[in-house]
C-alpha cells in the first residue's frame, strides 16, 4: 500500500505523521486517508424528527434578524444615492478576507486538519480574520469539524447531510446539538489547539473580540475613510457581508455532500462540486478532501492547475516564510485510492484549462459585487431620469 506523504519536496513515511493526523482528522488511524473507512458505532437515523423543545429560538430569531438586515442593506445600496459605492467594495473585501483567511485557510486547513504549519504572525492574522467571520471560535469550530470528519453522515455529525439539505445547510444551528455530537465531541483530542496561545486567547476573550473585529472595525472604516453613514456601513460591511459568507461556508456542508461526483471514494457522501469550489474559494473538491483530509490544498491539484484561492494564499505565505510543512499525499497514493474506491466518474467531470478555471472562478467569486454595482447604476439612473421628468 502506498503510504507516502509529501512535505514540500521531501517524501516521508505516513507513519511519522500518524499521531498528528489522528489529532487533526479526528480519526482512529491514518488509514482513514487510504483505506475505505467503516462507519463508527453511532446510530444513523436520517429520518429522525425533532421536537419543538429542540429548537434554539435565540438562534432562529438572530438568524432571521440578520437576514432581514442583510436584505435591507442590499436594497438601500440599490436605491439610495447617498449610500457610497465604496461600501459595497469594502463589503466584498471584508467578506473575502474573513472567509479565506479566517475559515478556509485558518480554522479549516490549519487548525482543524493541521495540514500545514504557520508562524505566529500568520496565525495572529488568521485568528483576527476568524473572529471577523464569527462562525464560533477556532477551538469550537475545529472540534465540531473533527467530529464531522470522524462521524460523517451519522447522528454524531453536527450537520449530517442525511437529514436533508436545510438541516445540513443551516438548520443544524437552529436545533440543539444531538446527544451523539456532544458525546463524541468530548472524546476528540484537542490538546494541539489548546497548546496554541493564540487559540486560547481568542476563546477566553471571544465576545469582546467579536464586537471589535466582526462589528466595530468593519463599521468604522467606511465611516471614517469615505464618510459613509454608520447605519449603512453596519448593514453592508457587517450584516450583508456576514450572511453572504455564512451561506458560502454552509454550501460545503450541504451541496457538497449531496450533489456531484465521487472519483476518490464512492463509499462516502462528500462530492466534487464545482459551484461550491468557486463560492467557497477552493473548498468544493470535497470527495477528495474527505479521502485525504491532511492535504493542505484540499484538492488533488494545486492552484496552478485549477481554481483554489485558499491554496494560492497558503502557497504565497509559504514563499514569505510564514507557512511551512505543507502536507500533500503522493500521486501514487491518490491514484491507488481512485482505482480502488472511486466511482469512475473522473472523466465525466468538467475540466477547464487553468486560465479558464480561474476566469470562471474569479467571475463567480466577484459576482455578488459586480451584479450589485451594475444593478445600482441601472436603478439609480432610472430614478434620476424619473425625478427630472
Amino acid at each position: 500500500m502506498t503510504s507516502d506523504i509529501l512535505i514540500k519536496h521531501r517524501k516521508i513515511s505516513a507513519n511519522s505523521f500518524e499521531n498528528q493526523d489522528n489529532v487533526a482528522n479526528g480519526d482512529d488511524s491514518i488509514a482513514s486517508s487510504e483505506n475505505i473507512p467503516s462507519l463508527p458505532a453511532v446510530k444513523d437515523s436520517p429520518e429522525e424528527s425533532f421536537k419543538i423543545t429542540d429548537i434554539v429560538w435565540r438562534n432562529v430569531i438572530l438568524l432571521t434578524l440578520l437576514h432581514m438586515l442583510a436584505i435591507k442593506g442590499w436594497l438601500i445600496f440599490m436605491i439610495d444615492p447617498e449610500a457610497k459605492w465604496q461600501t459595497s467594495v469594502a463589503t466584498f473585501i471584508f467578506g473575502l478576507f474573513s472567509s479565506t483567511f479566517g475559515i478556509t485557510a485558518g480554522a479549516h486547513r490549519l487548525w482543524s486538519h493541521r495540514s500545514y504549519k504557520a508562524k505566529w504572525p500568520l496565525r495572529l492574522v488568521l485568528a483576527f480574520a476568524n473572529t471577523m467571520a464569527l462562525q464560533n471560535d477556532i477551538y469550537e469550530w475545529s472540534r465540531d469539524h473533527r467530529v464531522h470528519h470522524k462521524y460523517s453522515e451519522t447522528n454524531a455529525d453536527p450537520h449530517n447531510s442525511r437529514r436533508g439539505f436545510f438541516f445540513a445547510h443551516m438548520g443544524w444551528l437552529m436545533l440543539k446539538k444531538h446527544q451523539d455530537v456532544k458525546l463524541k465531541g468530548k472524546n476528540i483530542d484537542m490538546s494541539d489547539l489548546w497548546a496554541d496561545p493564540i487559540v486560547r486567547f481568542q476563546r477566553r476573550f471571544y465576545i469582546p473580540l467579536v464586537l471589535l473585529c466582526w462589528g466595530i472595525i468593519p463599521t468604522l472604516i467606511p465611516y471614517y475613510l469615505w464618510n459613509e453613514r454608520l447605519y449603512y456601513a453596519f448593514l453592508g460591511c457587517v450584516c450583508f457581508r456576514y450572511v453572504y459568507v455564512l451561506h458560502c461556508t454552509w454550501l460545503v456542508n450541504s451541496a457538497a455532500h449531496l450533489w456531484g461526483h465521487r472519483p476518490y471514494d464512492r463509499n462516502i457522501e462528500p462530492r466534487e462540486n464545482n459551484s461550491v469550489v468557486y463560492l467557497a474559494l477552493g473548498e468544493g473538491y470535497h470527495n477528495y478532501h474527505h479521502a485525504f483530509p491532511f492535504d493542505y490544498s484540499a484538492s488533488e491539484y494545486g492552484f496552478n492547475l485549477n481554481f483554489n484561492l485558499t491554496t494560492f494564499l497558503i502557497d504565497s505565505f509559504e514563499k514569505l516564510g510564514q507557512a511551512y510543512d505543507l502536507k500533500k499525499p503522493s500521486k501514487q497514493m491518490i491514484l491507488a485510492r481512485k482505482i480502488r474506491t472511486g466511482d469512475g466518474t473522473e472523466n465525466l467531470m468538467i475540466r477547464r484549462s487553468t486560465k479558464q478555471d480561474w476566469i470562471v472562478g474569479g467571475f463567480i467569486t466577484t459576482f455578488q459585487l459586480l451584479i450589485s454595482l451594475v444593478l445600482r447604476f441601472i436603478i439609480l439612473t432610472i430614478l434620476e431620469h424619473r425625478n427630472k421628468h
